[in-house]
């Protein structure tokens, strides 16, 4: 599945009432840790067909990302059944992600 594009419009069809688990990833285009965990984000996507992947970017949809109080970014959230259940700020490794996904998957 390739990773869809999150923003105020689509995010609660998208996110919310998603039946499976959603990674989102919280970027910006001039964000070079972003840039870092873009395609590992991809990879995730294309590979895990039991879970959603979206990308916001945070500078065209200021307010979701502080309604998951984005601070600093790349911020990485799971969320489950509408409710966000794990996150992780910063560049992380792909087995990283995996992992933190794991508990979430059906």
């Amino acid at each position: 599945m390739s990773v869809l594009e999150i923003n105020k419009d689509n995010f609660e069809m998208e996110v919310l009432q998603s039946d499976k688990p959603v990674l989102l990833d919280f970027w910006a285009p001039w964000c070079g840790p972003c840039r870092m965990v873009g395609p590992i984000i991809d990879e995730i996507a294309k590979e895990n067909s039991d879970i959603r992947v979206g990308k916001v970017n945070v500078d065209d949809n200021p307010e979701l990302a502080a309604s998951f109080g984005a601070m600093s970014i790349p911020l990485l959230v799971v969320v489950k059944d509408g409710k966000a259940v794990a996150q992780a700020l910063g560049a992380r490794p792909k087995d990283a992600l995996l992992e933190m996904l794991a508990p979430f998957k059906e």
